[in-house]
């Protein structure tokens, strides 16, 4: 097995590629460190693909994925993390803005520190105003959400012992959250770690409001699946039983009211109608629980995506 895997995903990073490589094998190779570089190119619509065969023409640690379409980050460190060969497995950014000098001082935690997972902290940050304070507010929500006290979830610069990534499952816009979804993994001896950041170099930045929105909705959604995901009875049924104990209890007290002490019709009208609403949604919650059982039994795996070519993957597999 290999010292350490370094997981890229890009989208329209032709002019960084080359450096970046350049980068992290003047650091691994001074440092003397097996590794592979794993390009995940996410339906880039400029050169970078051919920028990646050229680049390993010379370098024969470089192994690649290009999607047929754009599918997201996410999708692009799952594919990723499924074929990594690294004791350590390294996830940065392709636009430079993560730097490679960082690589040793990762390996360092989780090799000697016994880290599952290291996440770097952007601590001073050259990214526009725009960009840092929705970023502040979305990682002091998450803190607050997932009890997890990192600095930066958003960070691309992370580290990761080879049975984390072989274990998790990233979709959606869920990258953000991968520190979260280790920790309902098993994976629980989460560190940080101070890193450098670059400023932008080539290229354009791919925030926008979209994807804040998106986060946020998944942020509900992995605290949802973390907690219910293989229980759903437990939240649904509960609400379920509830609401179907609070309307037949309703229902109860006017029946008796009108049997025996002879209550006014009008008036009981809309508790009744309540009583009633209450038991529907009651059962209603049930069996939404019920079903939500059944599939979470038999849901196959979500992450299926169309790839059109690959390098040096089939070989690495088989090896």
């Amino acid at each position: 097995m290999l010292d350490l895997s370094i997981v890229v995903p890009l989208l329209n990073e032709e002019e960084s590629l080359g450096e970046l490589e350049a980068w992290i094998s003047r650091v691994t190779e001074a440092n003397k460190i097996s590794y592979e570089i794993v390009f995940i190119d996410d339906g880039s619509t400029d050169k970078s693909w051919e920028v990646i065969e050229q680049l390993k023409e010379k370098n024969p640690n470089i192994v690649a994925i290009k999607f047929r379409r754009n599918y997201g980050k996410s999708a692009a460190l799952n594919e990723g993390f499924q074929i990594t060969r690294g004791e350590v497995v390294i996830t940065m950014d392709a636009d430079l803005q993560d730097s490679p000098d960082e690589i040793p001082g990762l390996m360092q935690m989780v090799n000697d520190e016994n880290f599952d997972l290291v996440s770097g902290w952007k601590k001073k940050r050259h990214d526009p105003i725009g960009k840092t304070i929705p970023s502040k507010f979305f990682n002091r929500v998450t803190r607050f959400m997932s009890g997890i006290k990192l600095h930066d979830f958003n960070c691309g610069l992370k580290a990761y012992k080879n049975e984390v990534v072989k274990n998790i499952e990233v979709y959606g816009e869920m990258h953000r959250y991968i520190p979260l979804i280790a920790k309902w993994a098993g994976f629980t001896k989460i560190g940080e770690k101070v890193v450098q950041h670059q400023a932008r170099k080539y290229g354009t930045t791919k925030f926008g409001l979209e994807r804040m929105m998106i986060g946020a909705l998944d942020l509900l959604s992995i605290t949802f699946v973390g907690r219910f995901g293989k229980k759903p009875m437990h939240l649904f049924g509960t609400l379920g039983i509830l609401f179907f104990v609070f309307g037949f209890g309703t229902l109860t007290y006017l029946t008796v009211d009108k049997l025996f002490f002879y209550g006014y019709y009008q008036r009981s009208l809309p508790l009744l109608l309540f009583g009633i609403m209450t038991i529907i949604l009651g059962v209603q919650l049930f069996l939404a629980g019920f079903l939500a059982e059944l599939i979470s039994r038999n849901s196959p795996k979500r992450n299926n995506y169309a790839i059109e070519k690959t390098i040096g993957v089939e070989e690495e597999s088989k090896a």
